[in-house]
């Protein structure tokens, strides 16, 4: 499967999602690759940081950053199980050909009305690449979503009859994704039984039972 997580809007936690997501299903023995489609190459500086602190790597990550995306990721994609692309933001020839390469595309969002808008450019392209690739899949997710606010809950309501609809697992703002991005590693490995990676291995089981 290729997932692609993709919104115009820079911030929302894309990258630190794709490395998270990748990280778990390596971890469970799945053969994953990155592909860093955004050329301010963040997954990229977490990979080299994660070599500079002597660990094992987890995945391959690789830096696509251009327009020919959809003819390259397939062939990539060949004897793995998952390739996961962290795509750019505000760059539209790149984000059209992520979306013809994907399988599933996630959308995240953050709970801001700004989010709500900024995710209507996105499924405005979403619609131009169904006109060549109409069996794309895809679903909006809550990131940095916090639960017992009101505007966290009134984002997840205004989202919940959407098309596309939303994943009912979401991943909250915590601050151990912040230290696993700093030091190349990803949440499990700091604290396995933490709400944070449970949030995580919730929401890689979720996008598995989407599989086409």
């Amino acid at each position: 499967m290729i997932a692609a997580l993709l919104n115009q809007k820079g911030g929302v936690g894309k990258t630190t999602l794709a490395l998270h997501l990748a990280g778990q299903w390596a971890r469970s023995g799945k053969r994953v690759l990155l592909i860093d489609a955004d050329p301010q190459g963040s997954a990229l500086d977490w990979a080299e940081q994660r070599a500079a602190e002597g660990l094992p790597r987890l995945f391959s990550v690789i830096g696509l950053a251009r327009d020919t995306l959809h003819h390259e990721a397939p062939e990539l994609a060949r004897g793995l199980d998952h390739v996961i692309i962290d795509g750019p933001p505000r760059v539209a020839g790149l984000l059209r050909s992520a979306l013809l390469a994907a399988d599933l595309v996630l959308i995240p969002v953050q709970p801001s009305p700004l989010d709500g808008w900024a995710s209507a450019e996105m499924l405005a392209l979403l619609d131009q690449a169904r006109i060549f690739k109409p069996d794309i899949a895809a679903r909006f997710l809550l990131n940095r979503y916090p639960a017992r606010t009101l505007i966290g809950r009134a984002t997840a309501a205004s989202l919940h009859d959407h098309n596309p609809p939303l994943l009912v697992e979401h991943v909250g703002q915590r601050v151990i994704f912040a230290d696993a991005m700093r030091t190349g590693r990803v949440a499990g490995e700091i604290d396995a039984d933490g709400i944070a990676n449970r949030e995580i291995i919730a929401l890689a089981d979720a996008i598995e039972r989407l599989r086409p």
